[in-house]
C-alpha cells in the first residue's frame, strides 16, 4: 500500500516544480518589450500568411466550418505560400529587378532556367494554373527598375487573405468553440480575423505573458483573451469543441510537456491541430535547457505515444515531406516541423 503522505509529498514536490518552471517560462518572455513581442514570430518566413503550418491551421478551422467545400481554393493558398517563400529567399540573393523579369518570361515561354536560375518545378505548375494576370506576374512585376531592396507590398502578401475575406463574407457564423493556448501577440488570430475565418468561431486565446495579452486586447478588444497557463487550464473537461497550437511544447520540460498535452486534450472535445517547430523521427527526445526555458528536440514516436494516451487517432505531417510529396517543392526553410492533426 502506498503511504498517503509519501504520495502527497510527490505531488507536492512536481506541483512545485511546474510552478518554478512557470515563473521561469513568464520571466524569459516578460523581459522583452511589447513592441518586440508584437511582432515575433509574424515576419519574414514566420508570416502566417506565407507560413506553410499556419495555413494549415486555419485549413484545419475552415474543414471543421466546411468540410471540403473549400478543397480546391486550399491547394491554392499552399501553393501561394510556396511561391512567396522562393521570392523572399530569392530576393536575399544578389538579384536585380532585370532578373525577376526574366523569371517572368521564362515562365511565360514555359521553360525552366532565367538567365541561369533554376526555377523549381512547383512555380512553373502553380503558374500554369493561374490565368493572366497573376498574383506571380504582379510578384515579377513589382519591384523599382534599379533594385529588389523595398519589402514586397502589403497588397501582394495579403492576396489570399483578401481572397478568403471575399469568399467568407456572406458566411453565417456557426457555434462551434475553439481555444489557443500560448496565443502569443495574437500571432495567428490576427490573420484569421482579417481573412473573415474569427467572426464564424468562438475563440479563446491564453498566455502565460501579460505583455502579450495586452497587444492582443489591444488589437482586438472584442475578443477573448486571458492570461493562462497550458500546464493547469482555467476551464471544465471538453469545455471547447477544437484547439490549435504552435510553437509550445519543445520550450516545456518534457514532464511539463506531458502535462500540457494532457491538459489540452482534457479541455477539448473534439479535434486538435499541433504544430511543432523542432521535431526529428528518432526514438529519443534531445533535451536543451535555454536560460529559463528549453529550446527541445522532440521525437515524433514519443511525442505522438504521449498523444495517443488521450485520443483515438495522430495524423502526423512531416511539412517538408508532405510539401515534397504533394508539390516536389524540397527546399522548406525548416526540415524539422511538423503538424500534428489529433481526433479524439
Amino acid at each position: 500500500m502506498v503511504n498517503c503522505f509519501e504520495h502527497c509529498g510527490e505531488l507536492k514536490i512536481v506541483e512545485e516544480r511546474f510552478k518554478l518552471e512557470t515563473e521561469r517560462l513568464i520571466r524569459s518572455w516578460m523581459r522583452y518589450d511589447r513592441a518586440t513581442l508584437h511582432d515575433y514570430l509574424v515576419e519574414d518566413v514566420e508570416d502566417p500568411r506565407i507560413n506553410i503550418q499556419s495555413i494549415l491551421t486555419r485549413h484545419f478551422l475552415i474543414e471543421r466550418l466546411f468540410g471540403e467545400q473549400f478543397d480546391a481554393l486550399m491547394e491554392q493558398e499552399l501553393r501561394f505560400g510556396l511561391v512567396m517563400n522562393w521570392l523572399l529567399r530569392l530576393l536575399k540573393k544578389p538579384v536585380n529587378a532585370g532578373q525577376l523579369q526574366a523569371v517572368l518570361g521564362t515562365l511565360l515561354a514555359e521553360e525552366d532556367n532565367a538567365e541561369g536560375l533554376e526555377i523549381p518545378s512547383y512555380i512553373s505548375e502553380t503558374f500554369s494554373t493561374l490565368r493572366l494576370p497573376n498574383y506571380i506576374c504582379d510578384l515579377l512585376n513589382w519591384t523599382p527598375v534599379e533594385t529588389t531592396e523595398a519589402p514586397v507590398p502589403e497588397y501582394l502578401m495579403s492576396t489570399f487573405q483578401a481572397i478568403w475575406h471575399e469568399v467568407l463574407v456572406s458566411e453565417p457564423p456557426q457555434n462551434i468553440s475553439v481555444l489557443e493556448p500560448a496565443c502569443g501577440s495574437a500571432n495567428d488570430y490576427r490573420f484569421i480575423e482579417s481573412f473573415g475565418i474569427a467572426r464564424l468561431l468562438d475563440y479563446t486565446g491564453f498566455d502565460l505573458c501579460e505583455k502579450n495579452i495586452r497587444n492582443s486586447k489591444q488589437m482586438f478588444p472584442e475578443a477573448r483573451f486571458k492570461v493562462g497557463n497550458a500546464l493547469d487550464i482555467d476551464a471544465e473537461d471538453n469545455a471547447f469543441d477544437y484547439c490549435f497550437v504552435h510553437d509550445l511544447f519543445e520550450h516545456l520540460s518534457i514532464e511539463a510537456m506531458e502535462v500540457a498535452i494532457s491538459e489540452i486534450c482534457r479541455v477539448t472535445r473534439q479535434d486538435i491541430c499541433i504544430g511543432f517547430f523542432n521535431m526529428h523521427d528518432s526514438d529519443q527526445h534531445i533535451v536543451k535547457a535555454v536560460d529559463d526555458y528549453h529550446w527541445n528536440k522532440l521525437s515524433v514516436g514519443r511525442t505522438k505515444a504521449i498523444l495517443e494516451r488521450h485520443v483515438s487517432g495522430v495524423q502526423v505531417i512531416h511539412i517538408d515531406k508532405f510539401l515534397a510529396s504533394k508539390f516536389g517543392c524540397g527546399d522548406t526553410h525548416n526540415k524539422d516541423a511538423y503538424t500534428f492533426i489529433i481526433r479524439k
